[in-house]
């Protein structure tokens, strides 16, 4: 007897016309102090699963047994861990984990729950933040504490719904280490949710795709035979993890080509933006005969410095940033959080001002924001009254005024039916998921066809199949204008597909360019041919190693961040988002008008 089965399991939503299949004849069975991890995509019904195993929400058809009996409704038993956070923003760190110790653990005495509460707020390494609320902690930090209340009411199985998905590179591992030594210490049956198939692999015991809806069911499982304890640098080198990620890989692939819907039949009008470098008009001709700038120094950052005021002082984010980039390049910019990456986007960008040195883009210095550069941020930014066409038709009728009123909206239709948008473009924004309001961003950023093209993570809080779907999509862009772009990304994989060199930032404060990759791959590229090119786990081992190095920074770094460290003390500088960069701006123009 397994110790949790789905026996066709079925369930939908709506009546009717209205009704909407998710699954469909779920069958899974998994043994006591099994490790399983489920990889899908967005709407493919993860969540409607673990919420059904969790006993949140029943089944339409078949049943949930754990431990031999009926799931009937949700029980300590089954703990479980979302994407959200979901703690009580008024209550510490240690008030968030009691109150649920207290509540199944009544009979204990207050001295017992009280070292049971602080035994698990050790183990996820916040012993120091125990009277912090959640509103005083990091993305990383909060989530830590859903993770040790779950695991506080000492549940026989550990129910996890993609709870890492939304946390940066180096916090992300950091936790996943902590779940995949509490398995192994706890002896915990887990289900682990996924998009990641680097975490599938690196965590479960058995990987096992569930299909895109509508009525989702569950693929072919993979037996992951890799010897514990993994680490991710020597599994670069395993063969067996090689062959796993491929197998993986490409099956979602396949299944996600045979689910999208694509319209392959539009085409972009034979026109140009007025921000391009060649646009006939006076002005533009006058400047290019003067303008003798090499396309070697398109884009240069010229030692850049960005401080911040701090009641102890100026604190230095980024330090004497130099790079130079030559025009049609793609760079892909990586290091761990707070590594200063977003912020010297939002400086080129003209979102955030400069404290020291220059950039200059097609021999004209920047200092403010314009069209010329397109932005895509991690969180997109849409008039949520609009339609996702009229949010992309704002920028398109700046930069177009020239055009005819049908070729503005066949740019407009293009991107966004190049994104998966095409039945989805007058629904208003605030009609779409989180995953459709992405494409829309991007979609925008691309239709403008901009001299400079700036990624922040864009794709980081998508799931897997979204993300290699707009990568493509970048990517088929990329070679049809040649846009010169930079992609900041936490995701290695990600910066040595899309990238021509691949710039390293050491850790801040202080944070500069700590190494250059060169990738030197053959484009057009596709993941499935990245998988299969004998340099690419060379080029992905250089990546990690890099950022392992500076999980905890090398010695010289070390001692400058402890420095900066003791000088500000208990101030902690966080970097701005592009978001907030922008609304900043804003306001300071307010201001001075």
């Amino acid at each position: 007897m397994a110790f949790c089965e789905l026996k066709n399991v079925s369930k939908n939503y709506g009546t009717g016309k209205n009704v909407t299949e998710v699954l469909s004849g779920i069958n899974l069975d998994i043994e006591e102090g099994e490790f399983v991890a489920i990889v899908g995509f967005s709407g493919s019904g993860k969540t409607t699963l673990v919420s059904t195993i969790a006993g949140l929400i029943s089944p339409d058809q078949g049943e949930v047994l754990f431990k031999g009996k009926p799931v009937t409704g949700a029980h300590p038993e089954r703990g479980i861990v979302f994407q959200s956070y979901s703690l009580m923003p008024w209550l510490t760190v240690y008030s968030n984990i009691s109150l649920a110790v207290d509540r199944v653990f009544a009979s204990w005495s207050r001295a017992k729950r009280r070292e049971h509460v602080m035994k698990y707020i050790d183990m996820v390494g916040l012993s120091h933040a125990v009277d912090r609320r959640p509103a005083e902690l990091s993305g990383g930090m909060r989530q830590r504490v859903a993770v040790a209340r779950a695991l506080s009411m000492q549940p026989e199985m550990l129910l996890l719904d993609e709870p890492l998905s939304a946390l940066d590179a180096l916090t992300r591992s950091k936790l996943q280490d902590e779940i995949n030594d509490i398995s192994q210490k706890e002896k915990k049956t887990i289900l682990l949710i996924t998009n990641d198939v680097d975490e599938a692999i690196l965590l479960a015991d058995r990987v096992i795709p569930l299909n895109p809806g509508p009525n989702a069911n569950l693929g072919p499982e993979f037996v992951i035979d890799i010897p514990r304890p993994r680490d991710r640098t020597e599994m670069n080198h395993d063969e067996n993890f090689k062959k796993l990620r491929k197998e993986i890989t490409e099956y979602l692939i396949q299944v996600g080509m045979e689910a999208a819907t694509t319209d392959e039949s539009l085409v972009l009008p034979d026109i140009q933006p007025n921000t391009a470098s060649g646009f006939p008009n006076k002005a533009a001709a006058s400047a290019a005969k003067a303008k003798s700038i090499a396309l070697e120094r398109y884009v240069e950052f010229s030692q850049i410095d960005k401080v911040y005021p701090t009641p102890k002082g100026p604190l230095t984010v980024v330090e004497d940033f130099d790079l130079k980039m030559r025009k049609g390049e793609f760079i892909s910019l990586i290091g761990h959080s707070g590594c200063g990456k977003s912020t010297v986007l939002s400086m080129v960008a003209g979102l955030n001002d400069i404290s020291k040195g220059a950039i200059i883009l097609d021999g004209k210095e920047v200092n403010t924001a314009g069209p010329d550069r397109g932005v895509v941020f991690q969180a997109p930014s849409l008039f949520p009254w609009l339609t996702a066409r009229e949010n992309v038709e704002l920028g398109v009728e700046r930069v177009y005024p020239h055009g005819s009123k049908k070729d503005r909206k066949e740019i407009v239709e293009y991107y966004l039916s190049r994104v998966g948008l095409g039945d989805s473009m007058d629904k208003k924004a605030a009609e779409l998921s989180n995953g459709m309001k992405q494409r829309v961003g991007i979609a925008r950023a691309f239709a403008l066809s901009p001299k400079l093209l700036l990624l922040d993570e864009p794709f980081g809080m998508l799931d897997s199949l979204t993300r290699w779907e707009l990568q493509e999509v970048l990517m088929e862009v990329w070679k049809r204008t040649q846009v010169t772009a930079i992609c900041v990304t936490h995701d290695v994989d990600e910066a040595i597909l899309l990238a021509d060199r691949v710039v390293m930032m050491t850790n801040g404060p202080n944070a500069k360019v700590g190494k250059i990759m060169e990738v030197d791959l053959p484009r057009p590229r596709t993941r499935k041919q990245l998988l299969e090119h004998p340099d690419y786990y060379r080029l992905r081992e250089e990546l990690l190693c890099f950022l392992e190095e500076y999980e905890h920074g090398p010695a010289g770094e070390k001692v400058k961040q402890n420095e900066a460290a003791t000088k500000i003390e208990n101030i902690t500088i966080e970097e701005k988002p592009l978001e907030t960069a922008k609304a900043d701006k804003e306001e300071k123009q307010v201001a001075n008008a």
